[in-house]
């Protein structure tokens, strides 16, 4: 199933809107280097591992 993780589910100075879905390694990938270059984040473990728990299953549209 795919992955989803949503920028609006966690509130910022920006109000960043993008919401990332694919495989899960793809997501946690694009949230990683997302969270680097615009949030201004570490990337450590930690951020990658944040990153994975808060994962959720994409839900098709066609359901």
């Amino acid at each position: 199933m795919r992955k989803k993780i949503d920028c609006r589910e966690h509130p910022s100075e920006m109000n960043c809107t993008l919401v990332l879905a694919g495989e899960e390694d793809e997501v946690i990938r694009a949230a990683v280097e997302h969270a680097v270059s615009v949030h201004g984040h570490a990337d450590s473990p930690e951020l990658r591992e944040q990153i994975k728990a808060e994962l959720k299953d994409e839900v098709p549209q066609h359901a």
